[in-house]
């Protein structure tokens, strides 16, 4: 299998397949077919709880669907929902994920939910996340940019509470108050990630937040 991303900023990925080569995606990832590439719609792997906690809690569909190439030199080309990059990362430990981040994986690699708690809730303010279970490749999508950065052991990070796109398991991390109160109440900063390597951290340049806020004043108003 090879893969190559194709259309950043607006994150389009294609996928070269050989017979019996798979990839799992995200119920309405799919772009493009070109060959024999057969769909075949399933739950998430580990059944209907798995299924149910990643729909619910994940913000991910409660099916995906799995592509199987028939034929050498298959053509698969699949997108994310956010407007901005696709990344492949490479998972060798577990990974936390953004909700919503997910668009594909290789078959080996499947996605569960984690309770975050309440002094926890990184991510915006989602209390669940997505972790990775197994090793392989996954395919994220987010806002704007997606930037990798590799922390050292002790050294420290601090993003913007909807910039995280995805975290290695490796690091420690918690949400924190950034400033004083008047931070809080004009600097748009009030809370904070503090991640402490070693790890690896992928960040997205754009918050969906500031976005919603910005196109409001030019929506229509109900009467």
């Amino acid at each position: 299998m090879q893969h190559e991303i194709v259309k950043n900023p607006m994150g389009l990925i294609e996928f070269t397949l050989n017979k019996g080569e798979k990839i799992v995606a995200e119920a309405a990832a799919m772009v493009y077919i070109k060959g024999n590439i057969v769909t075949e719609t399933r739950m998430r792997k580990g059944g209907f709880l798995k299924s149910l906690k990643a729909a619910a809690f994940g913000g991910e569909s409660f099916f995906v669907n799995e592509f199987v190439a028939q034929d050498d030199n298959c053509k698969l080309g699949l997108t994310g929902n956010m407007l901005g990059d696709i990344e492949a990362i490479d998972v060798q430990e577990e990974y936390s994920v953004q909700s919503g981040a997910f668009v594909g994986s290789t078959a080996d690699l499947t996605l569960d939910t984690k309770w975050q708690g309440f002094t926890k809730g990184i991510f915006g303010s989602n209390l669940f996340m997505l972790k990775t279970v197994g090793s392989g490749k996954i395919f994220v999508n987010g806002w704007g940019g997606i930037t990798k950065t590799h922390l050292e052991p002790g050294e420290k990070m601090i993003l913007d509470n909807y910039q995280l796109v995805a975290l290695s398991s490796s690091a420690q991390y918690g949400v924190v108050k950034h400033g004083n109160l008047k931070t809080t109440l004009f600097g748009g900063e009030a809370l904070v990630i503090e991640i402490v390597g070693p790890g690896t951290v992928y960040l997205q340049t754009k918050n969906i937040m500031e976005f919603v806020r910005a196109i409001v004043p030019f929506l229509p108003k109900r009467h």
